[in-house]
């Protein structure tokens, strides 16, 4: 037999010996059944919701508190300071834009550079006006006496003569009496007038008083000492440089109290039924691995809420942590396991290893060589494992997947 028929027969062998291999082994993977022991401990129920830390109490660093009276409505943040920083009474925040502002100081000096001249005119008027009236007085009381004068002369004059002077003077007394009178109207005329022109000076006068004074609350200071957090925008993100604020709207950051915080975090339709207030919580964060704080549930959401980009209805759950840290800060990710149910020394088995029918369940119990098929009353469960009132003792081997030629067993049931 040559080399080349003693290569084929052994390959043949060595491809026949790997075909079989695989066959068998194969159908042994499927024969393979998964096992858990019936296990005596502590059975605990927890939802598991992520959330964003934020303070329960806060105090707001707000722009200009009366902009609104100067129709100013709509002002833009220029500066502010980075978010974190730790700041305190009196330190720096940030700036607003006070284009507008200073356009409206600058229309309201040249306003009251135009009501000073009036006032200035008013008064060169006046005295012009009231110096007239004056002279007028002054002549018309010399002709009373000039007339007088003439008339006491003219005794042995005719006595038309005398009753023509006597007319003269009587006259002249008549307009004096009149002139006078123009006068005191005149003059009061005068003093309204210019009290309305002086009034005109100090209202301008007050308004650029209170529009400096405006000015300088763009320049945005600490209220007190904090570390300084960016308030939301309606929409969610947070206020940053090119942001504006309004009258109704007119925080631009915040001071949290580090010493009170909370979680606030979403649960959905099936987990909100389980939560309730009072639950305890243990509350970590993502950024700090190693830290967990004890919490409790303050309040939970009656109505749910639909977030963007969502038809899923969520409902708001705030918790309370019970204490604090020096690392946690407001916005950062939270992981919260809520406390449903605890129960201890209870009966528990994983879930796979719990079957039904007819409304039966059951579990698939190892007994000797043998499979037994009893009836188990179950009890409450979580996402892993439910507890059993019957049916089942401590360290019971049961099946996780259904063992093979297992229909025809009938369930042992519960007695």
């Amino acid at each position: 037999m040559n080399k080349k028929r003693i290569a084929y027969i052994v390959g043949t062998i060595v491809l026949i010996i790997i075909i079989a291999y695989s066959y068998f082994n194969s159908n042994s993977d499927k024969d393979i059944s998964l096992t858990a022991k019936v296990v005596k401990g502590t059975f605990l129920n927890e939802v598991f919701i992520s959330g964003e830390a934020q303070s329960t109490s806060s105090k707001k660093i707000n722009g200009p508190s009366n902009a609104r009276r100067f129709n100013i409505y709509q002002i833009k943040i220029q500066d502010l300071v980075a978010e974190g920083t730790i700041v305190k009474k009196g330190d720096y925040i940030g700036k607003l834009d006070a284009s507008e502002v200073n356009g409206k100081i600058n229309e309201a000096q040249l306003n009251l550079e135009k009501a000073q001249s009036r006032f200035t005119q008013q008064q060169l008027d006046t005295t012009l006006t009231l110096k007239q009236e004056r002279n007028s007085i002054k002549d018309l009381l010399f002709n009373i006496e000039e007339d007088s004068l003439e008339l006491e002369r003219s005794i042995y004059e005719p006595p038309a003569t005398i009753r023509s002077l006597e007319n003269k003077i009587e006259k002249t007394a008549r307009d004096l009496k009149e002139k006078k009178a123009d006068y005191s109207i005149k003059k009061r005329q005068a003093n309204a007038k210019m009290i309305e022109v002086g009034t005109e000076v100090s209202k301008i006068s007050k308004r650029i008083e209170e529009l400096l004074q405006l000015q300088k609350e763009f320049t945005i200071y600490s209220d007190d000492d904090g570390m300084v957090t960016y308030v939301k925008e309606w929409n969610g993100t947070k206020k940053k440089v090119g942001s504006t604020i309004s009258p109704w709207e007119p925080a631009i950051a915040s001071l949290p109290d580090l010493t009170k915080m909370e979680s606030k975090t979403y649960s959905n339709e099936v987990d909100i039924r389980k939560i309730k207030k009072d639950l305890p919580v243990k509350v970590g964060f993502d950024a700090f691995p190693d830290i967990e704080l004890d919490g409790i549930v303050t309040d939970v959401a009656n109505v749910g809420e639909t977030k963007a980009g969502s038809d899923i209805k969520l409902f708001q759950v705030l918790i309370k942590l019970n204490e604090t840290n020096n690392n946690i800060r407001p916005g950062m990710t939270t992981s919260n396991k809520i406390l449903i149910d605890k129960k201890d020394d209870v009966l528990m088995i994983p879930l796979e290893a719990i079957f039904a029918k007819d409304s039966i369940s059951y579990a698939y119990v190892k007994s000797g060589l043998s499979i037994d098929k009893k009836q188990v009353e179950l009890g409450p469960s979580n996402n892993e494992v439910v507890i059993i009132y019957k049916g089942l003792k401590e360290n019971d081997v049961v099946y996780l997947n259904k063992p093979e030629d297992s229909d025809d067993k009938s369930i042992t049931l519960l007695k």
